[in-house]
């Protein structure tokens, strides 16, 4: 359990791919064209997911 770490490039890529998925996410649910929901599920779940990593797990230098 202890090799469960980030880097900081890795936190940065993480935490850019967060900022792009909740973009879009944010841009369709405004938006809402059709079949919007579908693919506001491929940006949410990705930027649910990063954040929780970036939370939960801890940076190393």
């Amino acid at each position: 359990m202890t090799q469960l770490h980030l880097s900081p490039a890795v936190a940065a890529l993480i935490f850019l791919l967060v900022v792009i998925c909740g973009h879009n996410f944010r841009k369709l649910w405004k938006e809402q064209p059709p079949g919007w929901q579908k693919r506001a599920w491929l940006f949410g779940v990705p930027a649910a997911v990063g954040l929780l990593v970036l939370g939960f797990l801890p940076l190393v230098p």
